[in-house]
């Protein structure tokens, strides 16, 4: 490719007052034909993986020699550069090396988190792309790369060069917090991700908070309790209180054992009223009870979920998806709704972009919830998850905003 002018937006610009940016004379270079500079030369550069020395500094340096290069094999990579404050990205230069990107997007960001896609292409055929009148705003320019153009490698890029008018720099952004490109293995993801799902299941940010909550959510599931929503219905609560009665013999649920063994698979509360709810709520004061819940959170739903995720090549965005999915339908349910969402796109894994992947999972979700009434307020999914994959935020970088239940929801870290 060699020109390319459509599919353009404009990214949000970010409020707040700063300093303006002034770029160095030595790298005011106006582009050929137009009166724009450029405003990326040297700037701070990262990059979702590099090989070896290919990091992603180099492909916004001097040299057209040097590159980025990603880990090799199929998936999202990406590499961004910080421009230092908000600014007006007119024009953006891209030279591949050997290993391209069949589909990619430019996008503009003010906080590091949400995207607006200046260019996307489902064409791309390497060498030079020189995007012109892209009249975006951002503090972060960023190359999102989504599917292999070769069978074998990653994707490289020898430059990476935005051009914008030189008395155009705006007022500075706060930079992003916490990892870039990591999963949910990194402990402040994984935090999110808890904080995402108590406020569906609990409404509240604060999961740690929710060890004693219990109620009949009228699921036909009985007991909904704990962290994540155990129930008394399906098997779960049942062996979360058999795990506690053999950490802690004699504690104030064991005597309850019996009649969770019987109610298993309905909605039944035999055996169960009237003390089991306060029973509960007494047990949820102990430690020992509150690791067994994260122990069987972590054992039931999220390890399984994972593990299923990083077979998909998922980013951190995904591998949410799906342990929520998990945690509200079981490990079972999360594959019915994965091999739906396999009829109609591919994993990245499998080649697949992952932005449809993920839409088309999250289709397939939407409509496993709605063959159930209590799940018919699908908003855990369109105002979150939906949210968080329109902004092209794959790798869940705070700072991340969201509603469910028409409750609005902000984590900044």
């Amino acid at each position: 490719m060699r020109i390319r002018a459509n599919n353009v937006r404009t990214a949000a610009l970010a409020g707040g007052v700063g300093a303006a940016l002034c770029v160095p004379l030595a790298i005011s270079v106006a582009a050929a034909g137009d009166d724009t500079v450029l405003i990326s030369r040297g700037r701070p550069a990262a990059a979702s993986s590099a090989t070896g020395g290919d990091v992603a500094e180099r492909a916004n340096d001097a040299s057209t020699v040097t590159r980025w290069a990603s880990v090799a094999g199929p998936g999202t990579q990406w590499v961004r550069v910080d421009l230092g404050s908000a600014q007006r990205i007119d024009r953006v230069r891209l030279q591949w090396s050997g290993t391209y990107a069949k589909t990619y997007r430019v996008q503009a960001s003010a906080d590091g988190s949400n995207w607006t896609d200046l260019y996307v292409t489902r064409a791309g055929n390497g060498g030079a792309d020189d995007l012109k009148r892209l009249n975006g705003t951002g503090r972060y320019l960023r190359v999102l790369a989504t599917q292999r153009a070769r069978p074998t490698g990653g994707y490289a890029l020898t430059d990476v060069r935005a051009y914008g008018p030189a008395s155009k720099a705006l007022p500075a952004a706060a930079p992003p917090t916490g990892s870039l490109a990591s999963g949910l293995e990194d402990s402040r993801k994984k935090e999110r991700a808890l904080a995402l799902i108590s406020s569906a299941e609990n409404s509240t940010l604060g999961w740690r908070g929710q060890f004693g909550y219990i109620e009949d959510i009228g699921d036909g599931r009985g007991y909904t309790g704990g962290i994540v929503g155990f129930t008394s219905g399906t098997a779960d609560m049942l062996a979360v209180v058999t795990t506690y009665a053999k950490r802690k013999p004699g504690n104030v649920l064991q005597r309850y054992l019996p009649a969770l063994r019987a109610v298993n698979g309905s909605d039944s509360h035999a055996g169960l009223d009237p003390g089991f709810p306060a029973a509960w709520r007494a047990a949820a004061k102990d430690p020992v009870f509150q690791k067994v819940q994260e122990d069987a959170r972590d054992a039931y739903y999220f390890a399984p979920s994972m593990r299923i995720a990083r077979d998909d090549g998922l980013r951190a965005l995904g591998q949410f998806a799906y342990f929520d999915a998990a945690v509200m339908h079981g490990v079972s349910g999360l594959r019915v709704i994965r091999s739906a969402a396999l009829r109609t796109a591919k994993t990245p894994a499998q080649g697949g972009d992952e932005l449809t992947y993920l839409n088309a999972f999250l289709d397939a979700r939407v409509a496993e919830m709605r063959t159930e009434e209590a799940h018919n307020d699908v908003s855990r999914v369109e105002t979150a998850q939906r949210l968080f994959l329109r902004r092209s935020n794959l790798d869940l970088t705070a700072p991340l905003t969201w509603q469910v239940y028409g409750d609005a929801y902000r984590l900044t870290g």
